[in-house]
């Protein structure tokens, strides 16, 4: 019994934290790379997500099926993992002419730093396989 105290809620790591430099560019006061905060979501975060990029398309014969769209899909899992910046700040929002935070990561970021804070958001919320392995166990 005593090994199962390990599984109670009160003893799990719940939010798992981490700091990274995204990218070279952003420099803080001190000419030093900026670091982001990013940190774990949960499942049932996750899948909130998963059913926000999830649209309906019709498939042969008039029949429906389901599609995740996989840029919105990680767009949502970005947002909701980076603790800083505050990609919902409007301010920020507004300097680089976008609404919305997913707009913003597109807009501020180059692919490659993208692609970098996609890999290390994977990470910390567990996902060991590639996206596509990702995308096709979220389709099942």
């Amino acid at each position: 019994m005593k090994d199962l105290q390990a599984f109670f809620a009160n003893n799990a790591r719940s939010d798992l934290n981490k700091e990274i430099v995204v990218s070279e560019r952003f420099k803080g006061q001190d000419g030093k790379p900026m670091a982001w905060k990013i940190h774990s979501i949960t499942e049932a975060e996750n899948e909130e997500y998963r059913k926000g990029a999830t649209r309906r398309i019709k498939g042969k014969n008039g029949t429906q099926q389901t599609e995740i769209d996989q840029n919105i899909y990680l767009a949502k899992i970005i947002v909701a993992s980076v603790s800083f910046p505050d990609l919902k700040n409007a301010e920020l929002q507004r300097s680089y002419g976008v609404m919305g935070a997913e707009e913003l990561l597109r807009k501020m970021l180059f692919p490659g730093e993208y692609a970098a804070l996609v890999q290390q958001v994977q990470e910390i919320n567990g996902f060991d396989q590639g996206m596509e392995d990702l995308m096709d166990e979220v389709k099942n």
